[in-house]
């Protein structure tokens, strides 16, 4: 399944435990330092809950409304209860909600069984095997030891974050015009 965005789309690809919600946190204030505006998409793999009980949404959302949208000056967010979905929801599903028009990149957290560009995060530390060798999607390898993947692929320092930020940016200049070219390409 082609993976549909406006903007270079890349992934951050690792077992859990392994630092990826650490390193983009590290990661997003200095693509934003650079004028780069950055979406995060997170897969999560149990039920979660961004409000919480006392708040009026909450309240609200739990009461009976499908749809609860709070909005300030600020920010404005919008829970959907989806109790009929049966599975989790596809990236090309989520990536639709997105005001792509308003993005430079955007960064994914999980979702590697999906098909498109991601840099996987491995220690060796903690004993799992590698994720690239499985998966043709996976264009560098983020390490803290000195290893030998098992076929060739860029390594980079997990703990250098300018080096990481550097290849994001690359990345990103890189595939701006691919998208662009490939969206005019298929554009009715």
């Amino acid at each position: 399944m082609l993976i549909k965005t406006d903007c270079p789309l890349l992934g951050f690809s690792a077992y859990s435990g392994t630092g990826k919600t650490t390193l983009l946190s590290k990661i997003l204030p200095i693509l934003k330092s650079q004028g780069i505006r950055v979406a995060v998409l997170k897969h999560a793999h149990h039920n979660f809950d961004v409000d919480h009980p006392g708040k009026d949404s909450h309240t609200l959302r739990h009461a009976g409304a499908s749809q609860m949208l709070i909005a300030s000056s600020k920010r404005w967010a919008l829970m959907v209860e989806t109790p009929e979905m049966t599975k989790d929801p596809t990236l090309n599903e989520l990536l639709a909600h997105l005001d792509q028009s308003q993005l430079d990149i955007i960064l994914v957290e999980g979702f590697k069984d999906e098909p498109f560009s991601k840099i996987e995060l491995h220690r060796p530390s903690l004993g799992k095997p590698f994720l690239h060798t499985d998966d043709k999607n996976i264009i560098a390898l983020a390490t803290d030891e000195k290893i030998q993947p098992e076929h060739d692929i860029l390594l980079l320092d997990i703990n250098d974050i300018n080096q990481i930020t550097d290849f994001i940016m690359n990345y990103m200049q890189l595939n701006t015009d691919n998208v662009k070219q490939l969206n005019s390409k298929y554009t009715l």
